[in-house]
């Protein structure tokens, strides 16, 4: 009975987390009058209830082939979402797995203040440094650049604190005895650390990727040229009467970071465990 009930309760919960996609799925297939038809008692226009169809009584082809033919700006938006993405995953690889091994492995006068500063850094919400951020990359001439939102990005703290705790757990033994047989450090790090720390580095690129997929602050303060925007911006341009061909955006935006995501679902548990142990 207990079980039978658990898996009721988890259904019903499977159920609304995915009814958003599904949604969007259904939407995209729906002409803008059906749309309007559902929801229009939500948006005031008529008296009674907004009912979605699980299923459009009309399919149409009209709103994807709006998006993918009719709209150029969604291809060159696309693309600069991708860069973005791939500038800081990059980075962060290279820049945040050093920094973390560095922090978990070789012991220092002041590496318990420098992670400490880390998750102070970690804490801390854009709006709080954005002002600065501004500032600096003003001054440096990075602004209206795409290294104004991928150079902050590949020194996020939030991937170097994921690392930190996996790179942590492996045994000093191993360690000790790869350089009794003769290793350099180098050779620690690539052949011992990072195929035992492979999952907290997934985790981190899984939550950076849906991270900088879908930011929308940065590239609103940093950017001024239209031409650099990424698709987290091109939604609210979309004309709200064309409520179909935003939903066929919104569902292409959606789909690579729910690949992602469920590609790295079980490397993401294992780094929110990791991280949640103590020191």
């Amino acid at each position: 009975m207990k079980k039978g009930i658990r898996a009721v309760i988890l259904i019903i919960f499977a159920v609304v987390a995915a009814f958003p996609v599904w949604f969007l799925f259904t939407g995209t297939f729906m002409g803008n009058q059906e749309i309007y038809h559902c929801i229009a008692p939500a948006i005031g226009s008529t008296d009674g209830y907004a009912v979605w169809r699980l299923f459009p009584l009309y399919p149409t082809l009209k709103n994807v082939v709006g998006l993918l033919l009719d709209s150029p700006e969604f291809f060159q938006m696309f693309w600069n979402s991708f860069k973005i993405t791939a500038g800081t995953l990059a980075g962060q690889l290279l820049f945040g797995t050093t920094a973390a091994w560095g922090l978990s492995q070789y012991p220092f006068r002041g590496r318990k203040l420098i992670y400490l500063l880390f998750i102070l850094m970690m804490m801390m919400p854009f709006q709080v440094m954005m002002l600065s951020e501004y500032l600096v990359l003003d001054k440096i001439g990075l602004l209206d650049t795409y290294g104004a939102v991928i150079w902050p990005g590949i020194f996020s703290t939030f991937s170097v604190f994921i690392m930190y705790r996996f790179f942590s757990g492996i045994p000093s033994s191993i360690i000790d005895a790869a350089r009794v047989d003769g290793a350099n450090e180098i050779q620690i790090f690539f052949r011992i650390g990072i195929p035992l720390g492979r999952a907290g580095i997934l985790s981190a690129v899984v939550l950076s990727f849906l991270e900088c997929w879908s930011m929308i602050e940065q590239p609103m303060t940093f950017f001024k040229t239209k031409s650099l925007w990424p698709l987290s911006l091109f939604l609210p341009q979309i004309d709200a009467q064309r409520g179909g061909l935003s939903l066929c955006a919104s569902l292409v935006i959606v789909l690579p970071a729910l690949f992602v995501f469920l590609s790295g679902q079980n490397y993401l548990e294992q780094g929110i465990a990791a991280s949640a142990m103590k020191e």
